[in-house]
């Protein structure tokens, strides 16, 4: 059988690759997507959006507790079951149909099976059944595989079949005990959110938790975590695993103590989905991340794309999907031999990723975050201002809680005038952080910021008193 031509093959049906395909179908071009599992991939099966519906019940049952008249009519605890319902739901069940017909409409191909790279602009694709379809692109090829989870040398921990992000999302019951390897974004929201579901939790770090945010967003989780029963240890080490003969987990730390839990959660890290993508085939080291420049184009090469988590840029899903239109319309731009816009900030890169990332860790409470933290300013060598905040001032977060706690900071360029990171803790604080994205990445100067009146009485209120810790400026 011949091969099968097409414009553009994508390898990962993932969000990511979903939206390589559909810019370079709506810019006239023929795509075709390739994926082993579920179209959607592990954003919508096992990472974003099961995990924040495993969060938001308790979420929500907290709000109203925290509310005076609201509190008295909350007369039982979270139904774990109803949890695990609405998490389901969130997952279709762990069905693609619905995404294969969105793919269907977009006028996008799909063959299932695993692809691998075999030579120049080409792909082989196997099927479950060992049935092989051969694609050939005329123009690019995009990967769009994504990360897996990192497992430690740590002795004995592979032989006690340890959960990694998958396993807890998609858990269909509650162990009565979970430890949690890993201090991070998906170790804070999975202790929270087990937490909050009945789970004695005890999470592990070998450092303090978030430690890619501001310390006082770590130091605010940490004591939530424990004030929701879960334990928080940091600053050791996991040194073995075994489990007992009743099938219990034993980690022995590097403290000299021993934590117990029926199941442990590994979420240290992410390597890249490239061991078996045939990247020996085109000149590439199989199992490492693809360095790319901003327009997501392999460095060296003039045809193969890496886009989202597998160029190690920013492993998050928005990020990912924010690269793929850069790349589906820069792959059409190329493919038709139209002015490519490849100055910073232009229609065809992704300039966002170096240094105006927002993200938000779902915990309670919530962190925002974007751009620079204070301390990777001045590792930047920027002279900067700090600018700190107590949320529980602001007005509108007393009428949102009875007992709000929140924290505000936001990082000035002395030299330019202009907010370059900013990080609120508190609760709900996600909705806060597209204007904060909007300042950092329009590089908006203070002096118009004052212009940008918040409504009263709201938690966005926090950017006048910002404004206010700086000082207005004086003609």
């Amino acid at each position: 059988m011949s091969a099968r031509e097409y414009d553009v093959i994508v390898i990962g049906a993932g969000p990511v690759g979903e939206n390589v395909a559909d810019r370079a179908v709506q810019g006239g071009l023929s795509a075709v997507i390739v994926e082993a599992e579920l179209v959607g991939g592990e954003c919508s099966y096992w990472a974003c959006m099961p995990s924040k519906a495993l969060l938001r019940s308790g979420a929500a049952l907290r709000a109203a507790q925290a509310v005076d008249g609201a509190k008295q009519a909350v007369t039982g605890a979270l139904d774990v079951a109803g949890v695990l319902r609405r998490r389901d739901r969130m997952t279709h069940e762990w069905n693609d149909s619905g995404q294969v017909e969105w793919l269907q409409g977009a006028k996008i191909d799909l063959v299932r099976g695993h692809g691998v790279l075999t030579g120049h602009k080409t792909v082989r694709v196997t099927a479950d059944d060992g049935t092989t379809t051969d694609l050939v692109a005329r123009h690019a090829v995009a990967v769009c595989t994504g990360s897996a989870a990192l497992l430690p040398d740590i002795p004995g921990l592979a032989e006690i079949f340890p959960w990694t992000s998958r396993e807890v999302t998609s858990a269909e019951h509650i162990p009565a005990s979970l430890a949690i390897l890993g201090g991070g974004v998906v170790g804070a929201e999975m202790a929270t959110a087990y937490a909050g579901l009945g789970c004695a939790v005890t999470i592990i770090s070998r450092s303090t938790l978030l430690t890619a945010d501001e310390p006082f967003a770590g130091e605010m989780v940490a004591a939530s975590l424990t004030r929701l029963g879960a334990t928080v240890k940091t600053g050791v080490d996991v040194m073995s695993a075994r489990r007992d003969d009743t099938g219990l987990a034993l980690l022995e730390l590097s403290d000299g103590t021993t934590v117990e839990a029926d199941e442990v959660l590994v979420v240290i890290g992410r390597t890249p989905r490239t061991t078996d993508l045939g990247l020996e085939a085109v000149g590439l080291e199989p199992g490492t991340w693809l360095d790319v420049d901003d327009t997501l184009l392999v460095r060296g090469s003039n045809w193969l794309y890496a886009v989202g988590d597998v160029n190690h840029r920013a492993l998050l899903t928005h990020q990912g999907k924010y690269q793929a239109r850069a790349a589906g319309d820069v792959i059409a731009a190329r493919a038709k031999g139209t002015p490519v816009d490849d100055a910073p900030w232009g229609v065809h890169v992704a300039t966002a990723d170096h240094e105006a990332i927002p993200q938000v860790t779902f915990t309670d409470p919530e962190v925002a975050s974007v751009g620079f933290t204070a301390a990777a300013a001045e590792k930047a060598g920027r002279r900067i201002r700090v600018l700190d905040y107590d949320l529980a001032w602001v007005a509108g977060a007393s009428e949102q809680s009875d007992s709000y706690e929140g924290h505000a900071r936001a990082i000035v360029d002395e030299d330019r005038g202009t907010i370059i990171g900013a990080t609120f803790v508190g609760p709900e604080v996600a909705e806060l952080l597209h204007s904060a994205t909007i300042a950092v990445v329009g590089e908006v100067p203070l002096t118009r910021l004052w212009h940008a009146v918040p409504s009263y009485p709201t938690v966005s209120e926090v950017w006048l008193r910002l404004l206010e810790t700086y000082g207005r400026p004086t003609v």
